[in-house]
């Protein structure tokens, strides 16, 4: 994982509520993604790409210290009247199969920050060829819904394999951490915060949403506790006073590996403080 700003949630919102849009921009969502595709009807979808473009020509969302506003487009349609727009920081790429596919899209929008879903079986099969497909690709998650569906999985626990694949695909191409899919049921915050575990002890990192009421607890889920902080700051300044392999008062073995998590760890509590 980097040592830059790490995002945590991610908010879906339907692009054919502009005004739903303009909410979650204060919602507290560290990402807003403007849905073109799974959230909206048919019949909706050009007035959602009209609405959508409206939205990122506003100077307030274009602004630099403004929530980052991620699409996930629905077709080549949405690429080519989005791609360009000041206030777009990135784009959703659904149903991604191919490395072909990431490059298709990135010719079509140069320069915008890509992030290819992989939703089949086939995806997965390629997922590090996807990951590292392009130097616009900036992180990959998964679209679990499709992808139950195609690998006929009922539990969660029919998705640890494909999870912890992404995360290494993830880290071999030099990406941050997936983020968890949704949590489909907004009104069980318990089991939201359970899966969250589950998710964090599989290597990903934040989760998107589809309801506000979800974005603390998925928050508090992923980010360090002040033990693991406290833990941390121990290893490295331990580090600091000796090189190489070394064992703490507590009994705690150090090497260059437990020094490199600390650091990761001390930095995603500075993302979130």
């Amino acid at each position: 994982m980097s040592t830059r700003t790490v995002a945590l949630t991610w908010l879906y919102v339907p692009g054919d509520r502009p005004e739903v849009v303009r909410k979650a921009l204060g919602s507290g969502a560290h990402v807003v993604i403007v849905d073109l595709e799974d959230a909206v009807a048919p019949d909706r979808k050009e007035y959602a790409r009209a609405a959508t473009a409206e939205l990122l020509t506003d100077p307030g969302t274009a602004d630099a210290s403004a929530v980052p506003v991620h699409v996930r487009v629905h077709g080549e349609d949405d690429v080519k009247a989005l791609a360009g727009l000041p206030g777009l920081s990135g784009m959703r790429l659904p149903k991604i199969t191919h490395a072909a596919s990431v490059h298709h899209v990135a010719a079509l929008a140069p320069g915008v920050a890509l992030y290819p879903l992989l939703e089949s079986a086939m995806a997965i099969e390629h997922a590090y060829s996807i990951a590292s497909a392009h130097h616009d690709v900036r992180g990959v998650a998964l679209g679990e819904a499709d992808l139950r569906a195609d690998l006929g999985v009922r539990d969660d626990a029919g998705l640890d394999w494909p999870r912890s694949r992404l995360v290494v695909a993830a880290r071999a191409a030099g990406l941050d951490p997936p983020a968890m899919s949704v949590f489909t049921d907004v009104k069980d915050l318990s089991g939201l915060r359970s899966s969250c575990a589950h998710g964090r002890g599989l290597g990903l990192l934040g989760r998107a949403a589809i309801h506000p009421r979800q974005l603390p607890v998925i928050e508090r889920a992923f980010r360090p506790t002040s033990r693991e902080v406290e833990a941390a700051e121990q290893i490295v300044e331990a580090s600091r006073a000796q090189a190489g392999a070394m064992a703490l008062p507590d009994g705690r073995f150090v090497d260059a590996a437990v020094v490199a998590t600390a650091q990761r760890t001390l930095a995603l509590a500075g993302r979130v403080a």
